[in-house]
């Protein structure tokens, strides 16, 4: 069966029913160009530009060079929500060397990294895109000074097996306090540096979003569906707490994990892998009823099982399912979380596989309600005007569209890696690509 990326309508239709996937579609696109306000705050239309990490600031944590080059493509692109990629607010809470780390003595430097994105904005399409800063303890996979330094909640025996981390790095319920005082403040930092709102990370596995499924962990983080959101929850509320009135208090959150119980979030506890949106639901209801009123909706963990919340045509290795299902769990699943707290403002994920029937797809499921925006992630590398084209040139253009090939994933994964998209920006990203990807398989 063909595993690519949808370069014509015809191609998205045929395979739509081909699989009996039955993924929604609309023939009008008019709906991305609508606008929303979340409080004060008017997003003009409904494509978002997802959190993609660049790796590459500065050792202090500063934006530095690609970062800020970045950050100008998909300024003028026309996204009226640019996610702003995962950045620290704890030392030992970095991802890699190079991860972004917000803190005092650098805050300067995110105020012109902030000011440069609404400038460029305005310029170029004549609004200020809303940003917002995705706060982050990257748990297990801490690797502040490039060598791993995992900080977990439980140990997991689906990603150690015979190798478990020692239980001296099962961090402490008075380190999560921490852990939940330092978000909260990175979150007010984030507003002094000029965001528009804050994303209290839980995604992805790391540590937040691991505690979701830490049933088996003793205290007042584990056991309960109270205590696993423990951390979520009173960082959201402090958040509200200590910022503005018009500041956007967001989450990216995972809503399934793909792991059966006990390992996994959003799983039915009879073993199987099948979805459960109860207990998600029931976590984006108390969000809500916090005050929160913006979420960000994603699955599955990008260093285990990527195919769950990155459906890809080339990765790591092979899936027994094609993409396009693994598309339709994310969005059906979007969709289900929607229908329990439908007052919700709610961001989807996943659509870069779907290629130029992505908007009209995403078109489809905001028409009837089943989320609120479109989400594209990977296509921000590949594609970082993508918006423009929708909303101005009548949808997507085939020879610019990401391909879901993977190699920015490679990239990434490589000892002092800076991912980008070696596809259509090789004049950057290809010399990258063949030093520590290519060179070094030798």
């Amino acid at each position: 069966m063909i595993r690519k990326v949808y370069s014509s309508f015809e191609e998205f239709h045929e395979q739509n029913k081909e699989l009996n996937t039955e993924v929604l579609f609309s023939s009008s696109t008019a709906i991305l160009n609508t606008p929303i306000t979340i409080g004060n705050k008017k997003i003009h239309n409904r494509l978002v530009c997802q959190a993609m990490e660049g790796c590459d600031g500065t050792a202090d944590g500063s934006p530095d060079t690609l970062t800020k080059r970045r950050y100008e493509r998909v300024s003028h692109g026309g996204a009226g929500l640019i996610w702003f990629e995962a950045t620290a607010v704890m030392e030992e809470a970095r991802a890699n060397p190079r991860q972004l780390y917000i803190n005092d003595s650098n805050l300067d430097n995110f105020k012109r990294q902030v000011e440069e994105i609404k400038e460029i904005g305005i310029k170029s399409n004549g609004y200020e895109p809303i940003v917002v800063m995705q706060a982050t303890h990257s748990g297990r996979y801490s690797k502040p000074e490039g060598v791993p330094a995992p900080l977990i909640a439980y140990n997991n025996p689906i990603f150690e097996k015979d190798n478990p981390i020692p239980t001296d790095r099962i961090v402490t319920d008075e380190y999560l306090d921490r852990v939940g005082e330092a978000l909260v403040n990175g979150s007010v930092l984030a507003e002094k540096a000029g965001f528009d709102g804050v994303d209290i990370k839980c995604c992805h596995r790391y540590l937040n979003s691991e505690l979701l499924s830490a049933y088996n962990r003793d205290g007042r983080y584990g056991g309960s569906l109270e205590n696993r959101t423990k951390l979520l929850r009173e960082s959201v509320q402090g958040a509200i707490k200590c910022c503005s009135s018009d500041f956007i208090v967001s989450t990216r959150v995972n809503i399934y994990d793909g792991f059966p119980h006990p390992y996994g979030f959003g799983v039915k506890d009879d073993g199987s892998l099948e979805f459960d949106e109860i207990e998600p639901a029931w976590l984006i209801q108390e969000l809500y009823n916090y005050g929160m009123r913006l979420i960000n909706i994603t699955m599955g963990n990008p260093y285990f099982n990527p195919h769950v919340n990155r459906p890809f045509a080339k990765g790591a290795y092979e899936i027994d399912e094609h993409p396009l299902e693994g598309v339709k769990r994310v969005l059906d699943g979007t969709a289900k979380v929607k229908k329990k707290v439908p007052d919700m403002q709610i961001i989807s994920s996943a659509l870069s596989y779907l290629g130029v029937a992505a908007p009209n797809v995403a078109s489809a499921f905001i028409e009837n309600g089943m989320f609120d925006f479109a989400g594209f992630g990977r296509t921000i590398f590949a594609y970082p005007d993508f918006a423009n084209d929708i909303l101005k040139n009548g949808g997507m253009d085939k020879n610019k569209i990401c391909i879901c090939c993977s190699k920015c994933t490679e990239i990434m994964r490589a000892p002092g890696g800076t991912p980008g998209c070696v596809i259509r920006d090789n004049d950057v990203y290809t010399p990258i690509y063949n030093e520590l990807c290519v060179r070094n398989k030798k």
